[in-house]
C-alpha cells in the first residue's frame, strides 16, 4: 500500500498543512538579479496572498471551478502565488513562458472556451497584440511584478490591474462545495493533470530527489513545464523544504548566494547554476 494512501489531497492541501506545521519559516524566497530584487515569504504569509487572490479570482473575476486560467509570467513568487490559489479554488492553470510571446504564433493548448488571462506587465502590450491569446480571454489581468507591489505603470483599456484589486480581498478563502482534488488542475505540454495526481507527482519527485525539511532549493527554471511547476514549488512544499526562485540570475553572485541562503540542493538548465561545494544539484 502506499505511504500516502488515503484521500488524494490537493495543493491546497499541501498548504494548509504546512501554515499549520510551520507557519513562519521562510517558504519562498524570490530573487532578481536584474533589479536588485529580494523577497522572501513566509508559509502564513504566502498563504495569505493566495487567499486573497483565490477570493479576487472567484468574486472579482466570477471563476468557478473548472474555469481555465492561462499564466503568461515568468518565475516569480508572484506566479507561484497564482498557481496555488487556481488550485485552491479548483481552476485549471495552463502556464506559458512569456519568452514565448511574440516569437510564434501562439495558442493556449487546452479547450477553445474562455479564459482568465494573467500575464506580466513586460509582455502585456505583445499578449494583448496577439489574437491567438487574447481573443478568447474574458478577462485579462495585469501583474506589474513591482518589488513594492506597485500598480502598472500603464494599464490598457480592458486590463484588470492585480496589484490595485487584489489588496481589497479578504486573507482567508473558503472553497467553492465543487472544488474537488480529481478535477484537471494543470494543463501543461499538452498533457492534463487533476490537484490529487499533481501532489502525487510532488511526493514522488521528492522523494526521489531526497528533500525533506532541511533543504533550502534553488531553482532557476520556467513554471512553463511539469518539472518547473514541481521543482519551483511543490515538490519543496510536499516535502517541508523551502524555495528558492531565480530570475535573471548573475553567476558572479551565485556563490555567495549559496551560502548566504544555506542553500542544499540546485536545479536549473545546464551551465546556468554551476553549483560548486556542498550543494547537490538535480538530474
Amino acid at each position: 500500500m502506499s505511504a500516502h494512501a488515503g484521500n488524494p489531497v490537493g495543493p491546497a492541501e499541501l498548504l494548509r498543512r504546512r501554515v499549520a506545521d510551520d507557519p513562519s519559516s521562510p517558504l519562498v524566497t524570490f530573487y532578481d538579479d536584474a533589479t536588485g530584487e529580494r523577497v522572501e515569504l513566509s508559509a502564513r504569509t504566502f498563504d495569505n496572498w493566495v487567499a486573497k487572490t483565490a477570493n479576487f479570482l472567484v468574486d472579482g473575476l466570477a471563476a468557478e471551478p473548472g474555469t481555465r486560467v492561462v499564466l503568461v509570467l515568468p518565475p516569480h513568487w508572484q506566479t507561484a502565488v497564482w498557481l496555488l490559489a487556481c488550485w485552491s479554488a479548483g481552476l485549471v492553470v495552463e502556464p506559458v513562458d512569456p519568452a514565448s510571446v511574440g516569437s510564434a504564433s501562439f495558442e493556449p493548448s487546452g479547450s477553445s472556451e474562455p479564459y482568465i488571462l494573467a500575464v506580466a506587465q513586460e509582455v502585456l502590450d505583445d499578449v494583448i497584440a496577439d489574437d491567438a491569446l487574447a481573443g478568447e480571454a474574458e478577462e485579462i489581468v495585469g501583474l506589474s511584478l513591482h518589488a513594492l507591489g506597485g500598480p502598472l505603470a500603464n494599464t490598457p483599456p480592458g486590463v484588470t490591474d492585480y496589484a490595485t484589486e487584489v489588496r481589497a480581498y479578504g486573507d482567508r478563502f473558503i472553497p467553492n462545495a465543487g472544488v474537488t482534488t480529481e478535477a484537471p488542475a494543470l494543463n501543461v505540454t499538452k498533457s492534463t493533470m487533476s490537484a490529487a495526481e499533481l501532489v502525487e507527482a510532488a511526493r514522488t519527485a521528492a522523494e526521489k530527489w531526497d528533500l525533506d525539511a532541511r533543504d533550502r532549493v534553488l531553482v532557476d527554471m520556467s513554471f512553463a513545464t511539469l518539472d518547473g511547476v514541481l521543482t519551483g514549488l511543490l515538490a519543496p512544499l510536499a516535502s517541508g523544504a523551502s524555495v528558492i526562485i531565480q530570475r535573471n540570475i548573475d553567476n558572479a553572485v551565485l556563490e555567495r548566494r549559496l551560502t548566504v541562503e544555506h542553500v542544499t540542493v540546485v536545479a536549473g538548465p545546464p551551465g546556468r547554476n554551476g553549483a560548486s561545494g556542498s550543494p547537490r544539484r538535480l538530474a
